[in-house]
Protein backbone atom coordinates (compact mmCIF):
# COMPACT_ATOMS: atom_id res chain seq x y z
CA UNK A 1 0.00 0.00 0.00
CA UNK A 2 1.32 3.41 -0.94
CA UNK A 3 1.31 6.03 1.82
CA UNK A 4 2.57 9.53 2.56
CA UNK A 5 4.20 10.00 5.96
CA UNK A 6 2.53 12.65 8.08
CA UNK A 7 5.34 12.65 10.68
CA UNK A 8 8.91 11.39 10.93
CA UNK A 9 8.80 7.62 11.50
CA UNK A 10 12.03 5.90 12.42
CA UNK A 11 13.32 3.87 10.45
CA UNK A 12 10.69 4.28 7.71
CA UNK A 13 11.27 7.87 6.67
CA UNK A 14 10.51 11.53 7.21
CA UNK A 15 7.45 13.71 6.92
CA UNK A 16 6.29 14.02 3.32
CA UNK A 17 8.06 10.87 2.08
CA UNK A 18 6.06 8.52 -0.15
CA UNK A 19 6.57 4.90 0.90
CA UNK A 20 5.22 1.50 -0.03
CA UNK A 21 4.34 -0.55 3.08
CA UNK A 22 2.35 -3.65 3.97
CA UNK A 23 -1.43 -3.14 4.18
CA UNK A 24 -1.64 -4.30 7.80
CA UNK A 25 1.22 -2.05 8.91
CA UNK A 26 -0.52 0.95 7.35
CA UNK A 27 -4.06 0.14 8.58
CA UNK A 28 -3.19 -1.11 12.06
CA UNK A 29 -0.23 1.05 13.04
CA UNK A 30 0.45 4.10 10.86
CA UNK A 31 -3.10 5.35 10.15
CA UNK A 32 -4.54 5.04 13.70
CA UNK A 33 -1.56 6.91 15.20
CA UNK A 34 -1.75 9.69 12.59
CA UNK A 35 1.73 8.88 11.30
CA UNK A 36 0.69 8.48 7.66
CA UNK A 37 -2.11 9.10 5.18
CA UNK A 38 -3.13 6.98 2.20
CA UNK A 39 -1.59 8.04 -1.10
CA UNK A 40 -4.45 9.67 -2.98
CA UNK A 41 -4.78 12.72 -5.21
CA UNK A 42 -6.24 14.68 -2.30
CA UNK A 43 -3.35 13.88 0.08
CA UNK A 44 -0.78 14.56 -2.65
CA UNK A 45 -2.27 18.05 -3.15
CA UNK A 46 -2.30 18.57 0.62
CA UNK A 47 1.40 17.71 0.91
CA UNK A 48 2.29 19.78 -2.16
CA UNK A 49 0.78 22.81 -0.41
CA UNK A 50 2.79 22.02 2.76
CA UNK A 51 6.03 21.27 0.89
CA UNK A 52 7.71 24.60 1.72
CA UNK A 53 6.86 24.18 5.41
CA UNK A 54 8.23 20.61 5.45
CA UNK A 55 11.44 21.66 3.71
CA UNK A 56 11.92 24.51 6.19
CA UNK A 57 11.65 22.03 9.10
CA UNK A 58 14.16 19.70 7.40
CA UNK A 59 16.58 22.61 6.88
CA UNK A 60 16.22 23.52 10.57
CA UNK A 61 16.98 19.91 11.57
CA UNK A 62 20.06 19.92 9.32
CA UNK A 63 21.28 23.16 10.94
CA UNK A 64 20.71 21.78 14.46
CA UNK A 65 22.55 18.59 13.52
CA UNK A 66 25.50 20.60 12.18
CA UNK A 67 25.73 22.64 15.38
CA UNK A 68 25.49 19.51 17.54
CA UNK A 69 28.19 17.86 15.42
CA UNK A 70 30.57 20.76 16.06
CA UNK A 71 29.91 20.60 19.83
CA UNK A 72 30.31 16.81 20.00
CA UNK A 73 33.52 16.70 17.96
CA UNK A 74 35.13 19.28 20.24
CA UNK A 75 34.33 17.11 23.26
CA UNK A 76 36.53 14.46 24.84
CA UNK A 77 34.71 12.04 27.11
CA UNK A 78 36.69 10.43 29.92
CA UNK A 79 35.28 7.25 31.41
CA UNK A 80 36.81 5.63 34.48
CA UNK A 81 36.15 1.92 34.80
CA UNK A 82 37.63 -0.83 36.99
CA UNK A 83 40.46 -2.56 35.17
CA UNK A 84 43.10 -5.19 35.74
CA UNK A 85 46.85 -4.66 35.72
CA UNK A 86 47.08 -5.57 32.04
CA UNK A 87 44.63 -2.82 31.03
CA UNK A 88 41.61 -5.06 30.44
CA UNK A 89 38.38 -3.68 31.80
CA UNK A 90 36.19 -5.56 34.24
CA UNK A 91 33.17 -4.99 32.01
CA UNK A 92 32.92 -2.94 28.83
CA UNK A 93 32.15 0.55 27.56
CA UNK A 94 29.02 0.25 25.41
CA UNK A 95 26.85 2.70 23.51
CA UNK A 96 24.57 2.86 26.57
CA UNK A 97 27.55 3.91 28.72
CA UNK A 98 28.41 6.65 26.22
CA UNK A 99 24.77 7.78 26.04
CA UNK A 100 24.69 8.09 29.85
CA UNK A 101 27.96 10.08 29.88
CA UNK A 102 26.64 12.42 27.17
CA UNK A 103 23.42 12.91 29.17
CA UNK A 104 25.55 14.01 32.15
CA UNK A 105 27.01 16.70 29.86
CA UNK A 106 23.52 17.80 28.69
CA UNK A 107 23.61 16.09 25.29
CA UNK A 108 20.49 14.11 24.45
CA UNK A 109 21.63 11.29 22.16
CA UNK A 110 19.82 7.98 21.82
CA UNK A 111 22.04 4.94 22.36
CA UNK A 112 20.91 3.52 19.00
CA UNK A 113 22.56 6.45 17.24
CA UNK A 114 25.99 5.74 18.76
CA UNK A 115 28.17 3.35 16.76
CA UNK A 116 31.13 1.75 18.50
CA UNK A 117 33.56 -0.29 16.40
CA UNK A 118 33.30 -3.88 17.64
CA UNK A 119 30.19 -2.99 19.74
CA UNK A 120 32.21 -2.15 22.89
CA UNK A 121 35.58 -1.07 24.26
CA UNK A 122 37.10 -3.67 26.57
CA UNK A 123 40.46 -2.15 27.39
CA UNK A 124 42.02 1.07 28.63
CA UNK A 125 42.99 3.61 25.97
CA UNK A 126 41.80 6.32 23.58
CA UNK A 127 39.02 5.40 21.15
CA UNK A 128 36.68 6.93 18.59
CA UNK A 129 32.95 6.36 18.13
CA UNK A 130 30.47 7.75 15.59
CA UNK A 131 27.14 9.40 16.39
CA UNK A 132 24.52 9.51 13.63
CA UNK A 133 22.72 12.83 13.93
CA UNK A 134 20.50 13.59 10.93
CA UNK A 135 20.51 12.26 7.37
CA UNK A 136 24.22 11.88 6.53
CA UNK A 137 25.55 14.04 9.40
CA UNK A 138 27.87 11.98 11.59
CA UNK A 139 29.89 13.29 14.55
CA UNK A 140 33.05 11.55 15.68
CA UNK A 141 33.47 11.31 19.46
CA UNK A 142 36.79 10.91 21.24
CA UNK A 143 36.58 8.62 24.26
CA UNK A 144 39.35 8.13 26.82
CA UNK A 145 38.90 5.02 28.95
CA UNK A 146 40.96 5.02 32.13
CA UNK A 147 41.44 2.16 34.52
CA UNK A 148 40.25 2.68 38.05
CA UNK A 149 42.94 2.05 40.62
CA UNK A 150 42.13 -0.81 42.93
CA UNK A 151 42.71 -0.80 46.67
CA UNK A 152 45.32 -3.54 46.57
CA UNK A 153 47.93 -3.08 43.93
CA UNK A 154 49.24 -6.33 42.49
CA UNK A 155 52.63 -7.29 43.83
CA UNK A 156 52.18 -5.27 47.02
CA UNK A 157 52.75 -7.25 50.16
CA UNK A 158 49.82 -7.30 52.46
CA UNK A 159 50.24 -7.72 56.21
CA UNK A 160 48.45 -10.86 57.26
CA UNK A 161 45.47 -10.24 59.46
CA UNK A 162 46.28 -11.10 63.04
CA UNK A 163 43.89 -13.57 64.55
CA UNK A 164 42.63 -12.79 68.00
CA UNK A 165 44.30 -15.03 70.57
CA UNK A 166 42.01 -17.83 71.62
CA UNK A 167 41.23 -17.90 75.35
CA UNK A 168 43.12 -20.62 77.18
CA UNK A 169 40.63 -23.34 77.79
CA UNK A 170 41.02 -26.00 80.40
CA UNK A 171 41.61 -29.41 78.90
CA UNK A 172 38.47 -31.44 78.70
CA UNK A 173 38.38 -34.26 81.27
CA UNK A 174 39.00 -37.71 79.85
CA UNK A 175 35.93 -39.88 79.97
CA UNK A 176 36.13 -42.55 82.63
CA UNK A 177 35.92 -46.11 81.54
CA UNK A 178 32.67 -47.63 82.60
CA UNK A 179 32.90 -51.29 83.45
CA UNK A 180 29.62 -53.18 83.56
CA UNK A 181 28.90 -54.78 86.91
CA UNK A 182 28.29 -58.35 85.65
CA UNK A 183 31.46 -58.43 83.53
CA UNK A 184 34.35 -60.13 85.29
Amino acid sequence: MKIILNKDVSPLGEEGDVKDVANGYARNYLFPRGLALPYTEKTVRLFESRKAEIEARKAEKRGDAGALKARLEGLEITIIMPAGANGKLYGAVTNQTLSDELAKKDFKVERKRIEIPGNSFKSVGKFRANVKLYENTVAELTIVVQGQTSRHEPGAKHAPAKAAPAPAAAPAPAPEAVVPADAE
